[in-house]
């Protein structure tokens, strides 16, 4: 069921970028590890920023790509936690929790909603 408006989602897309940029001092991350958590984040934070919706500043990304990129960024970090940091057990589960937060929260967002329609709102 998708109840969570475009709003909310974008609310939490900023949330998940902090997290992101933060993560590697809260969880003492080094190496790769770090750079690709800094990297991921910086890159959320362009795609959150560029997307036509509530929280984005440019609007020049539709949101059907927004939901797209997020929907393969969630799979593709699940399957990064059992390739790329297979070895780094920190890594494997940060990957595998984030890359199924994210796609619960691209489940439940009605992508096509507004504020009106949306069960969710602020």
């Amino acid at each position: 069921m998708k109840f969570m408006s475009p709003k909310v989602h974008g609310i939490i897309d900023i949330l998940v970028v902090v997290f992101l940029l933060a993560s590697p001092l809260i969880f003492g991350f080094t190496g790769t590890l770090a750079v690709f958590t800094y990297a991921l984040g910086a890159a959320h934070l362009a795609l959150t920023v560029l997307t036509d919706f509530n929280m984005g500043l440019v609007k020049i990304i539709p949101v059907s790509i927004h939901e797209l990129v997020e929907f393969i960024v969630a799979v593709a970090l699940i399957v990064l936690a059992y390739t790329l940091f297979n070895n780094n057990a920190d890594g494997k589960l940060y990957y595998v929790i984030l890359g199924n937060c994210l796609l619960l929260t691209w489940l439940v967002t009605d992508y096509k909603g507004d504020s009106v329609h949306s069960l969710a709102k602020l």
